[in-house]
């Protein structure tokens, strides 16, 4: 009898390694922290000097005005809007990578009155997929299969992709990264495309280079 405890506790003990090594790791912020669900943090390129600033809204395609869309900031010192990371799973404390999330923007003077929660909406006369405003949070399901993100990539620099896995739904889904579309005008749109945006996270009203301070 005690041979078969033994055995048992043994495969236990195994499965909850191997739950434990499969599941995927927090993203990390600019200074190593992990990132929180909840918390305000800014989405900035990891291109200095040229390369933009952080992720803020703006009109739309065609200066469409509602709902806005998501946009990088042309002035590298500009860190954009803060947004808020919620995971598919309510009950987890950080968020992690190659796992379907939420993303949404902190609350501003929207004269849209829509919410501020990204999504993904294909514009017929571009011929692409857009990232706007307007989305659902939570209630993953195929119904708000265009509200789900993931982040993908290594600390200190990371991608978002838009590969949504809440629909169980046998029909293939989008898969591609998040990237910027050129404007005509200079606009710098986040849509899919095959060329990744680059990015790092850091945290709201914190100084991006506290972890090299520090040391």
């Amino acid at each position: 009898m005690k041979k078969l405890l033994l055995f048992l506790s043994f495969l236990l003990f195994n499965s909850f390694l191997s739950f434990a090594a499969e599941e995927p790791n927090p993203v990390l912020d600019i200074n190593g922290e992990e990132i929180r669900p909840g918390v305000e943090y800014h989405i900035v390129s990891a291109i200095f000097g040229g390369g933009g600033g952080g992720v803020t809204y703006g009109k739309g395609p065609g200066n469409q005005i509602c709902p806005l869309a998501v946009v990088q900031a042309l002035s590298d010192l500009n860190r954009g809007h803060p947004v808020s990371f919620t995971p598919v799973n309510p009950e987890e404390g950080v968020v992690r990578v190659s796992t379907d999330l939420n993303i949404k923007f902190s609350p501003f003077i929207n004269f849209c009155r829509g919410s501020n929660v990204w999504k993904v909406h294909f514009n017929e006369a571009l011929e692409q997929h857009f990232v706007l405003t307007d989305g659902v949070e939570g209630n993953s399901g195929c119904e708000t299969e265009a509200n789900w993100f993931k982040i993908e990539g290594n600390y200190p620099f990371y991608k978002l992709v838009f590969c949504p896995a809440v629909c169980d739904s046998s029909s293939e889904a989008i898969c591609k990264d998040v990237g910027i579309y050129y404007d005509d005008d200079g606009t710098r749109r986040l849509a899919l495309s095959d060329r990744p945006f680059v990015v790092f996270f850091s945290k709201k009203n914190e100084d991006i280079l506290k972890s090299v301070t520090s040391t």
